[in-house]
């Protein structure tokens, strides 16, 4: 049987009873909690806790743990930084964009557990997408092409972070230092395959984060390089 769909974006938000908790702050220690616990320790349970209030006073504004992970979802969104499409240039518009989109996923991890999972019809969502596909048309992008172009940027910062995210929360649960993962592929490979040895090798004093911001940089300037180059043909 189909579940029937439903959001919470789908109804108006229910004024706070008096006294009572607002959705904002609902939302805000909801934030704090997923910062800390990630998607699995958020519960209402905690929430409560957390605002000193009881479930009813936070099932007044959300119908469940789904519905408050959408507020949250959404909330999010307000850090990630759009020039104006009506002055910027579309190419750096879109960099400063991928950018900050990245910086905002590395600081709340918890978002890569979502992203396809919950639906993006929050106001502060749609109001991205607005200001993107405004660039986009700017830079001459026409119909279907400007969904496919802002997908494809997106398909690129959402497939370089998530695993940033994975292997910064793998690495923080592990005392692994770059040196001691040297000597494991040292182990591995520098016999039957030296030349990715010696590729590894290269990287041995470089800072990893420093790494994948490099690594980020280099592959969304080769997206947009061949973004131009459509958009110009």
């Amino acid at each position: 049987m189909t579940k029937q769909f439903s959001s919470v974006w789908t109804r108006e938000e229910r004024p706070p009873k008096a006294p009572g908790l607002s959705r904002d702050q609902i939302v805000r220690a909801a934030l704090d909690l997923l910062d800390a616990e990630g998607v699995e320790g958020l519960s209402m349970r905690k929430l409560g806790a957390r605002l000193n209030a009881g479930a009813t006073s936070i099932y007044w504004h959300v119908a469940n743990k789904d519905e408050l992970l959408e507020l949250c979802y959404d909330r999010v969104w307000v850090d990630v930084v759009v020039l104006d499409p009506e002055t910027a240039h579309w190419r750096p518009a879109l960099s400063t964009f991928a950018h900050s989109l990245r910086s905002t996923i590395l600081r709340h991890p918890w978002l890569a557990r979502l992203l396809g999972r919950i639906p993006g019809l929050g106001p502060n969502l749609l109001s991205v997408s607005d200001r993107i596909m405004r660039l986009m048309q700017r830079a001459g992008f026409e119909g279907l092409e400007i969904s496919f172009a802002t997908g494809t940027v997106m398909a690129y910062v959402m497939g370089q972070t998530i695993p940033e995210v994975t292997w910064r929360e793998t690495m923080g649960k592990q005392e692994i230092q770059p040196g001691d993962l040297m000597n494991i592929l040292e182990k591995t490979t520098a016999d039957d395959f030296p030349e990715l040895f010696a590729a590894f090798r290269d990287t041995r004093d470089m800072d990893p984060l420093e790494t994948q911001r490099m690594s980020f940089s280099y592959g969304l300037e080769c997206v947009l390089d061949g973004l131009e180059a459509r958009v110009n043909a």
